[in-house]
């Protein structure tokens, strides 16, 4: 039995790489039941890792289907027959082309929400190109606008395209739709892009820029590395810590911790660069640790930059249980959390095709037609 607030939904997850799993992980560790559709030979997408680690794949069973057969698309569509929502991430027409596009799926289940997931959406003159998360973002105006001024862009990992604007609004948009579905009786196509969700990520952005209010140079805003009051800053030990007292009186707190209260003229009175300078050789002086001590907790806006090992041991992070360990691997825990319908400890990955038998039979196929399928090989784990 699964815990969470969307306990009881039900998904169907053609597997692929990023954006994809990582929405099917999001729905999951809320409690949706997700059945994750493998195939049946090693695909070699993404980097190659040993599946324990590959803990976008958390939380769900994987089957493992032959989709070129045609039992196996029958399959597939009974699945879809008992779902409230699809997931793919495939170039638009690919699950046409198998037979499983959203009309045939929509004539099995009427209140199906087909769920696509692509970097460009389903049509425009740049849909069937080839790409990844930094092409999609440098459509959107997101990678200009991150790095130092004078600098290159700087990627921001894949968090922006990827899993910001694509898993997220994916989630997002087959929720919204499965809600819709629930009053109006039919489902319908949600067109998830990672170009028009990075962009939406940028509405304050694109509203400030309208306003005046943001330069299009990169790092000569207030929070792109812009300000002396919103950065990193080198401590004595070679770590770093963050300060961001956008505000004056946040601002005044931290010149006060930090004996620069009196100074004339004060750090806002001077040449951005100039203030930087000063906060530069001021937090030199100390390490980390001592910068800790002296500002965290406090209304400097201040937090130690810490590394993947750090994080899930500072103080805050374990109190909150921010982090958790499953299968000796530590990983962020589900997020968010509910008071009345809290979410379950993730379970490990599935190696691909592990929980064939016994998935396809909790929705609802009999046995009998399981070892059927598996003695033709159209169910079954996947081949080495």
């Amino acid at each position: 039995m699964t815990k969470g607030p969307l306990a009881g939904v039900r998904i169907v997850e053609f597997g692929g790489i990023g954006p994809g799993p990582m929405c099917a992980m999001l729905l999951a560790d809320l409690g949706a039941d997700v059945i994750r559709i493998d195939r049946p030979e090693p695909h070699g997408l993404g980097t190659p890792r040993p599946d324990r680690f590959n803990i976008l794949k958390r939380s769900r069973p994987s089957v493992s289907i032959d989709l070129k057969q045609k039992e196996g698309i029958e399959a597939a569509l009974r699945l879809a027959e008992q779902a409230d929502a699809l997931i793919e991430g495939f170039r638009p027409g690919t699950m046409e082309r198998m037979g499983l596009g959203p009309e045939v799926c929509f004539a099995r289940n009427r209140k199906l929400v087909f769920g696509r997931m692509t970097g460009w959406g389903q049509d425009g003159p740049l849909a069937m190109a080839a790409g990844h998360d930094i092409n999609y973002i440098s459509l959107s105006g997101v990678l200009h606008s991150i790095g130092r001024k004078g600098q290159p862009p700087t990627p921001p990992l894949v968090l922006t395209g990827d899993f910001g604007g694509g898993a997220l609004y994916l989630a997002l948009g087959v929720l919204s739709a499965v809600i819709e579905a629930r009053t109006s009786g039919q489902g319908q196509v949600v067109d998830a892009s990672m170009v028009d969700g990075s962009a939406s990520l940028m509405t304050d952005y694109y509203g400030r820029y309208a306003a005046g209010l943001h330069n299009d140079e990169r790092g000569t805003n207030a929070t792109d590395s812009g300000a002396f009051y919103f950065d990193a800053y080198r401590c004595a030990d070679g770590k770093y810590i963050s300060i961001a007292p956008v505000e004056p009186k946040f601002r005044a707190e931290l010149m006060r911790k930090l004996g620069l209260d009196d100074r004339k003229p004060s750090l806002d009175e001077m040449h951005n660069d100039e203030a930087r300078e000063i906060l530069r050789g001021v937090f030199g002086t100390r390490t980390r640790a001592e910068w800790c001590t002296l500002l965290e907790g406090s209304d400097a806006c201040f937090a130690p930059v810490l590394s993947l090992r750090e994080a899930p041991r500072h103080p805050h992070n374990v109190a909150r249980g921010t982090f958790v360990e499953v299968d000796g691997i530590v990983q962020p825990a589900p997020a968010p959390r509910f008071s009345r319908t809290p979410t379950a400890l993730p379970t490990k990955p599935d190696i691909p095709g592990q929980s064939t038998a016994s998935a396809m039979a909790r929705w609802g196929f009999p046995q009998q037609e399981i070892d059927t399928l598996t003695r033709a090989g159209v169910l079954g784990p996947r081949s080495k």
